[in-house]
């Protein structure tokens, strides 16, 4: 980024003082409608033609480097969109995921659930289940529970 913003400075600093325009193998330097050649006003010296042959070279220069910024400006542009894209299928996988998650984890919780009233049920059936174990199942059936409403709740939210 900072090498960016270097070269730009660079690219205003020549276009501000002139741009070297060749002519003949030779380098002139247009700065506004002078034309200068190794520092020395030559304008007055050239030919009306080769004048405008110069200064219309110059103009097709300028507007290249013009074009050129207007094509860095877009490229930068859809490269800002592009991360703006990237950046929002990232949070929507995100969000995906994080569904499924709190699905999983309801999913889990109630498999839990299940299987802890079956086995009470089971167990009590048959009648091998003391008081106190009977108040031990009850507990863990009510803690299974709270934690499927949590679960639900999370899921609800996502």
């Amino acid at each position: 980024m900072k090498l960016l913003i270097l070269i730009l400075f660079f690219m205003f600093g020549l276009f501000a003082n002139g741009q070297e325009v060749i002519f003949n193998g030779k380098r002139f330097e247009v700065k506004k409608d002078k034309i200068f050649f190794e520092g020395n006003d030559v304008t007055a010296t050239l030919t009306t033609e080769e004048q405008n042959d110069i200064l219309t070279r110059f103009q097709k220069n300028s507007e290249n480097l013009k074009l050129k910024k207007e094509l860095e400006k877009k490229a930068r542009k859809k490269e800002k969109d592009q991360k703006k894209v990237e950046k929002k299928l990232k949070k929507a996988e995100k969000e995906l995921k994080k569904k499924e998650k709190a699905q999983d984890d309801y999913d889990k919780a109630s498999k839990k659930l299940e299987q802890a009233q079956n086995k009470y049920e089971k167990l009590k059936r048959k009648g091998k289940m003391t008081p106190k174990d009977e108040a031990n199942w009850l507990e863990k059936i009510q803690k299974l529970n709270e934690s499927l409403n949590k679960a639900k709740k999370r899921l609800k939210r996502t």
